[in-house]
Formats: C-alpha cells, sequence, structure tokens
C-alpha cells in the first residue's frame, strides 16, 4: 500500500537523477577521453579565430563594403553566433544528446567552411556576396551546437561521484581555456597572413582543413567517451515548478520530522535517487510545489504540474541564483570587447616598427593569449596547490572568489588604457596632430603591451571561472544550456557595449564635443575609459555583495538521503 501522501507516478526529475548516475558508472571517461576533446576545441577554435579575426578586411577589401557598414555586419554575426547556442543546447539536452549534437553541428560546421572556401575561390563576384553571407549564417547554425556541447561533453568525462574527478574536472576548465587561446593564437600568427599575404582561399582552405581534423579526431575517440543522451525538456520541468507553486500559492506550510510518513515515491521497492539536493530557504515561494494537498494525497497518479520533488524545486532556485551572477558579468565582457576595437585602433597611430619589419595594427592582441598561455599553468600549477593549503578547497579559490578577482583585475586594464591614451593625446597636442588622424604618433606601441596583457590576465580568472561555474551549478540536465548561458555573456555583452557608446555619443555631444569620433585624435578615449572604469567598479561592488549570499549547490551523502531528503516536510495544516 502507498502512503496516503504519496501518489503513484515517481516524479521524472528523479528518474533522470537515475539514469545519470547509473550512466557515469561506466568506466570510460576521464582525462584518456577529454584530452581528444580538448584537441577538438582547439582545431575548433583555430578555425574560427582565423576567420573571425579577419572578417572585416574581408568585407571591406574584397567584398568593398563600407568600413561602417562591414563593422556592422561583422558584430551581427558574432552576436548571432553567440546567442544562437541557446537553442542548440536546448535541442541538445531536450532531444539529442550533447554526442550526437556535437557529431551534427561539426559536419554542419565543415560544410559551411567548405562552403567559404569555394565562395572565396571559384563563385563569380556578383554572387560572392550573398553565398558568403549563406555559409556565414551556416557556420552561426554549426557553432550553434558546437560550443554548448563540446565543453558540457568533455566535463561530463569526470564523474561528480569521485573526489579524485571532482579535483579533475575544476583542473580542466584551466587546460580547457588554455587549449582554446593556443587554437585562436596560433590562427591569429599563422592564417591571418596567409589570408593577407597569399590568398583568401589558402587561408579559408587552411581553415576547412583544420575544421576536418576536429571531427576526425572526435570520432578517434569515440570508445573512450562516457556519453549520455538525452533527458527532456529542462524549461518544461522548470515551467512544472513555478505553476505547481502558482496552483498552491494560498496554501500554508509547517515543518514536519516524519520522513518515512510524508517522503514523495512511487513504491515501496522504489529505491531512492543516488544523490538528492540540500532543501535551501532561498526562494520559499517554490517551496509550496512540493505540498501534497488533499488532491494530491487522493490521486492515483502524480500531476507534475501539481507536484514536484525537492531535487526539481532545488534545481529551479538553482537557475534563479545564478541569474544575478551572469548579469554582473556583463560588465566584464564590455570591457573585453575593446581589445579587438578602441586598443587596435589606438595602435594603428602609433610607431609599430621594429627595424624594417611593420607589424599588423592588430597583431598586439597575441600578448592576451600569451598572458592566458603562461598564467593558467602557473594558476593551475603553483598557485591553486598553494592556496589549497590555507583555505582547504580543492580548487584553491573558489569559483566565485576566481570571477570576482577577474573582474577586478578588468577594472585596473581601463585604468591603465585611460592613463596610456591620455598620454598618447598629450603627444598629440604637443606636436599639433589633433587634425592629422593617419599620421603616426611619436609614441612607441609598446606602450599598450600592459593593457592588453592585464586584459589576459582577468581572461584566465573571469571567463574560465564563468565557464565552471555555469558547469558546475547548473541541474546535470542542463549543463548544455549553462555553457550556452555562459557563451551568450559574450553575444550581450558585446551589443552592450555597442549600447555604452552610442548612449556615451549622445550625452558627449549635448556638451559640444562627442568624445568617441572617427578621429581619434580628437576623441576622449582617456575619459571614455574612465567612465568604463567607473561603471565596472560599482559592477563589482553590486557581485561581491550578490556573490556573498550565493549558495552553492550542495548534494547530502548517499547514506544520508533517507534522513534528510527533505528537511522540510511540507503539509496542509488541519
Amino acid at each position: 500500500m502507498d502512503s496516503p501522501h504519496s501518489p503513484k507516478g515517481h516524479l521524472h526529475d528523479e528518474d533522470v537523477e537515475k539514469n545519470i548516475s547509473s550512466q557515469r558508472k561506466s568506466s570510460r571517461g576521464g582525462w584518456s577521453a577529454a584530452i581528444f576533446i580538448i584537441f577538438v576545441e582547439m582545431a575548433e577554435r583555430f578555425s574560427y579565430y582565423g576567420l573571425a579575426g579577419n572578417l572585416i578586411t574581408y568585407f571591406t577589401n574584397e567584398l568593398h563594403e563600407p568600413i561602417p557598414t562591414a563593422a556592422k555586419n561583422v558584430n551581427t554575426w558574432i552576436g548571432v553566433s553567440s546567442l544562437l547556442p541557446i537553442l542548440g543546447a536546448f535541442i541538445a539536452d531536450a532531444y539529442l544528446g550533447r554526442f550526437s549534437t556535437i557529431l551534427v553541428s561539426s559536419i554542419i560546421y565543415c560544410m559551411a567552411m567548405s562552403l567559404l572556401t569555394v565562395t572565396v575561390s571559384a563563385i563569380p563576384l556578383h554572387l560572392r556576396k550573398l553565398m558568403f553571407f549563406v555559409a556565414l549564417y551556416l557556420l552561426s547554425l554549426g557553432l550553434s551546437g558546437h560550443k554548448p556541447c563540446v565543453q558540457t561533453f568533455a566535463a561530463d568525462q569526470f564523474s561528480e561521484d569521485s573526489a579524485e574527478e571532482r579535483k579533475a574536472k575544476s583542473s580542466f576548465f584551466n587546460w580547457w581555456y588554455l587549449g582554446i587561446v593556443v587554437g585562436g593564437s596560433s590562427a591569429v600568427l599563422v592564417v591571418i597572413y596567409i589570408q593577407d599575404n597569399v590568398s583568401w582561399a589558402a587561408g579559408f582552405g587552411i581553415l576547412t582543413g583544420s575544421m576536418v581534423v576536429a571531427l576526425i579526431l572526435f570520432l578517434l575517440g569515440i570508445k573512450k567517451y562516457r556519453k549520455q543522451g538525452p533527458l527532456g525538456s529542462p524549461f518544461t520541468k522548470v515551467a512544472q515548478v513555478f505553476v505547481a507553486a502558482l496552483r498552491k500559492r494560498h496554501t500554508e506550510v509547517t515543518t514536519g520530522q516524519d520522513l518515512d510518513e510524508y517522503l514523495i515515491r512511487d513504491d515501496k521497492s522504489q529505491q531512492q535517487p543516488p544523490t538528492t539536493f540540500v532543501h535551501t530557504n532561498q526562494f520559499r515561494f517554490l517551496d509550496k510545489a512540493m505540498v501534497i494537498d488533499h488532491q494530491d494525497a487522493s490521486s492515483e497518479t502524480t500531476n507534475p504540474w501539481r507536484l514536484c520533488s525537492l531535487n526539481q524545486v532545488e534545481q529551479v532556485k538553482l537557475l534563479l541564483r545564478l541569474i544575478p551572477i551572469w548579469m554582473c558579468c556583463l560588465m566584464f565582457a564590455v570591457v573585453q570587447s575593446f581589445v579587438q576595437t578602441f586598443f587596435t585602433k589606438q595602435g594603428s597611430t602609433m610607431i609599430r616598427s621594429i627595424g624594417s619589419i611593420q607589424l599588423p595594427q592588430a597583431s598586439l592582441q597575441i600578448f592576451v593569449g600569451l598572458t592566458i598561455i603562461v598564467s593558467i599553468p602557473i594558476y593551475d600549477c603553483v598557485f591553486v596547490p598553494i592556496a589549497r593549503k590555507f583555505t582547504g578547497h580543492s580548487s584553491g579559490i573558489t569559483i566565485l572568489q576566481r570571477i570576482g578577482t577577474g573582474l577586478l583585475i578588468s577594472i585596473i586594464s581601463m585604468v591603465v588604457a585611460a592613463v596610456v591614451e591620455a598620454k598618447r593625446v598629450k603627444i598629440v597636442r604637443d606636436h599639433n596632430l589633433l587634425d592629422n588622424p593617419k599620421a603616426i604618433v611619436p609614441i612607441r606601441v609598446w606602450w599598450l603591451i600592459p593593457q592588453y596583457m592585464i586584459c589576459g590576465l582577468s581572461d584566465a580568472f573571469a571567463f574560465v571561472g564563468m565557464q565552471e561555474l555555469f558547469y558546475d551549478q547548473m541541474p546535470e540536465a542542463m549543463r548544455s544550456l549553462g555553457a550556452a548561458f555562459y557563451l551568450s555573456v559574450v553575444g550581450v555583452g558585446f551589443f552592450l557595449s555597442t549600447g555604452i557608446i552610442t548612449l556615451v555619443q549622445a550625452i558627449s555631444s549635448k556638451g559640444g564635443e562627442k568624445w568617441i569620433t572617427n578621429n581619434i585624435n580628437r576623441s576622449h578615449l582617456d575619459y571614455f575609459y574612465s567612465v568604463i572604469a567607473g561603471l565596472s567598479a560599482l559592477n563589482f561592488c553590486l557581485y561581491v555583495w550578490i556573490a556573498k549570499g550565493f549558495l552553492y549547490k550542495r548534494i547530502e551523502a548517499k547514506e544520508c538521503n533517507k534522513e534528510k531528503e527533505l528537511n522540510l516536510i511540507c503539509m496542509i495544516k488541519s
């Protein structure tokens, strides 16, 4: 006989937990599987940055677009490519599973790169622009499934049931991001040079070959992977909690101690899920979704739109706790967007020669990558072991502390950028070059290296931390979406940057002189950087306040599940 408070039909999210746990017991996975996926990502990032890093040059030089139009097209494509992964992640989590989604999207990716290569080499000029944009947005479609799933799939190779593998997973995120930087930096150094000095067809051909290599590498490791199938629509389970809580919004609840009497289960033989979330007191209005009222108690089956389990409710709380952190990370993405825009424009006016060699104006971006390449091994191999001795934390410091450090460093980068720009403008004035924006200012481009390196250091802390946070703290059935949300920080931050620039132009023009104009010598980028530093400082204070109240995901030990699954036993007051 079932308990009168326990409707038949075990809740779906517990079945999901069992599915995940049983798949974890596979002997596959670990570093031997993850290393394949890291190299896959390196090859894919090589292709992506080899295309994105020089795309505006192709638009202006080959398709003969005006600079403003070309910039708009680049911004739109990057924004779309950063937001589409939300759709790809939903499809992966709900329908295809991560492995299948990666495979399908990689094939689409290869097709798009092949079409780009054919377009720049064989398509007549009057049709080239149309075909190029078709191929470009086909590539966005491939990115939509590839980007959110590859990182999540790689992290899935480390089980959370093992303390040793949990420690390895934290280290994995460092080496994962290092692989991304190595792939992207290699493309900046090699492919862009070939595109500018050999041919666009050769450059795109190399990028296509790199993506084919990525697909082959992915298939080579197929027998080593720990795979996880689709777990159902995550949005449906989230909606069920809100609907159930809303239906019982007038219900009064009390706490009880008799766990066995009120525990939600299918039947006496139904085993408990191997892990159960600890009940939290945040967002307590959602707890009413767990209330067993008279209608639930008298029903022979569970209506998931009226009654949800502790796990399901706590998973929704996880999502709600992540939203404020996501919003605080947007300002960081705004700062990072200047690396490819204003920093490069500053460098174009400075002395860039080394002997008889003239450095490309965008070449200093390599210092961002080099800083990350150097700092991540130091962080993982030196800082973490030392910090671990003082904090006792397996990762040395918490994820939120790591992100916060990155946000703080990004403020410093804006302060340094403002100081350097003020010095550059002073020299411009001293040499009467204010109305000659194409003139080379007698100041070495090396003055910009500190701000590039500081940006790279902030990347190593914040971006890696965000990747880990949006994986680790997401419900397991929504981890591909977690990766997509992390990527959306870049996309939304990119659009936000454009909005801030427009707003600053509008406000400063009322004072008689725009801070950002086509003449960089007449602009006031130093003022602009100072404003961004101030906004970033306010954002950092908000982040610290939010982080102090953040509750990390907590899971009860397997042997304690029966005693503590429902710390709050909800029942109707009679």
